[in-house]
């Protein structure tokens, strides 16, 4: 089976060098159309090719293999799981499957897809936490009733604090979230984070 993995990956590989598939021949000393035919998927460059190859794209011969996607579901729903740090810390939610996402998007297959989908999520329950936050603590500071038809959110002045309520709800659906999530990636299915904010497309 040819690695059409790897063959993107001389490809991706060249093109952020800058180097056109002639350069790239006459630089690793192989012949222009062996070059084709691996970016093509045609050929896997093994041993001598492989290195030279390697060192024309300023890369070692196990960086460049390590660099093909691989499946690996344990994986994927460590990496959802990940994102449970955010019981500690808000912001460890997102810092945490930021730092695996950067390492593993381009080595296991779907980590990409799957970690922007992930983090666009912990960004938004991050901003809607700290906004619930800034609320309360601006609703302590400065007594005030929110009130919508007869239902009282907020009335700091009295006993009814629904809104400080809502604090732990949020930690729950996030929790829910990551734990279901973590599941459908280790059966292969796609994971859903719904609603977030695009910020990574």
């Amino acid at each position: 089976m040819k690695n059409i993995e790897l063959a993107q990956r001389i490809k991706d590989l060249r093109l952020r060098r800058g180097l056109s598939q002639e350069k790239l021949s006459e630089t690793a000393q192989i012949n222009l159309r062996t070059v084709q035919r691996i970016e093509s998927g045609e050929t896997d460059p093994r041993g001598d090719t492989l290195k030279r190859i390697a060192i024309a794209l300023n890369v070692t011969p196990d960086e460049l293999i390590d660099w093909t996607e691989q499946e690996d579901r344990g994986f994927l729903a460590f990496f959802n799981l990940s994102a449970l740090s955010f019981i500690a810390f808000p912001l460890l939610g997102i810092i945490v499957p930021l730092a695996i996402w950067i390492l593993k998007r381009d080595k296991i297959k779907y980590a990409n897809e799957m970690g922007k989908r992930l983090l666009n999520f912990q960004i938004s329950w991050c901003l809607l936490i700290f906004f619930v936050y800034a609320i309360i603590f601006i609703g302590l500071i400065f007594p005030v009733a929110f009130k919508h038809p007869d239902i009282t959110f907020l009335n700091f002045g009295g006993k009814e604090i629904a809104l400080v309520l809502l604090t732990p709800i949020l930690y729950i659906v996030n929790g829910a979230f990551v734990v279901i999530n973590s599941i459908r990636s280790y059966q292969g299915k796609r994971v859903i984070y719904k609603p977030v904010i695009r910020f990574l497309r």
